[in-house]
This record gives structure tokens, C-alpha cells and sequence, in this order.
């Protein structure tokens, strides 16, 4: 039996999208099988993002930005959640009528300002709010992950 696909869509692919696919991987990847991509892909993943996951024993050196053009018409998506204002507003409308769709918006890291110290720190707050929201989530279809 196949399981379910989940996208998780942004606007670049490189840091709220990126961290809601590795968490959902990590807690219930047994169930789901986890994407993410953006509306307009920035080809890497933020290295604050990369090191905060780290730092919650996740590792996504292996996952990358991507478009979301490389799954229309090639895979059939239970679960569309936005993570972004841009990316629910941009979305190609076939994602957003594709199984069950959500809205989640996260402060976009990218965007931080200040230091290295400073953006770390403000991207582990959107990082802890992401895996709050995905085990509501996931409570809500019946799996208490561990």
C-alpha cells in the first residue's frame, strides 16, 4: 500500500518548506511520503536553517531546493500546505485543489536580519513553532509520534 504524499510549498525552497519536510520525516516518515518545493526555488538550502535542524538531531544535507514545477503533472498529492503568504497566492492552482490543502504561515528566514548568531536564533524559533504545528497536525490524523 502506498502512502500518502505530502507537499510542503514556499516561496524559495530554502527554509521554512525545507524544515516542515525533514520534521515530518522524522516524526511519522513512516506514514507520509514527504516533498517540499518553491514557487521560486533558490537552488540551496539556508545554512542557519541546515545547522538548527542539526541541532533537533535532523539532518537535510541530503534534501535540496527545488521547483514545484518538477511534480505538476507527475505526482498526485494527498496533503498541499503552504508555509508562505507568496506561495499561497503564486501556488500553480492545480496543487492547491489536489487533495487536502493548508494554510500554515512561518516568519520566512531568509529575511532575518543582523548576524549569524541573531538569524540562528530567529530560525530556531520558527523551526520549534514548525514542529509545534506538524504534531497538532499529525494528532489530528491519529499519530502520536514518539
Amino acid at each position: 500500500m502506498s502512502k500518502p504524499k505530502v507537499l510542503f510549498l514556499c516561496t524559495g525552497n530554502s527554509a521554512r518548506s525545507q524544515m516542515a519536510e525533514g520534521w515530518l520525516r522524522s516524526l511519522a516518515g513512516e506514514y507520509f511520503e514527504v516533498f517540499s518545493a518553491g514557487v521560486e526555488p533558490k537552488g540551496s538550502i539556508l545554512p542557519e536553517v541546515q545547522e538548527a535542524m542539526l541541532e533537533a538531531r535532523i539532518d537535510i544535507s541530503q534534501q535540496w531546493s527545488k521547483s514545484v514545477r518538477e511534480y505538476l503533472g507527475k505526482v498526485n498529492f494527498a496533503h498541499v500546505i503552504t508555509v508562505c503568504a507568496d506561495a499561497e497566492q503564486n501556488c500553480p492552482a492545480i496543487f492547491l485543489t489536489m487533495g487536502q490543502h493548508e494554510h500554515w504561515p512561518f516568519d520566512d528566514p531568509a529575511k532575518f536580519d543582523g548576524d549569524a548568531a541573531s538569524r540562528l536564533a530567529a530560525t530556531r524559533l520558527v523551526r520549534d513553532e514548525i514542529e509545534v504545528r506538524l504534531r497538532k497536525w499529525l494528532a489530528g490524523q491519529g499519530i502520536t509520534p514518539e
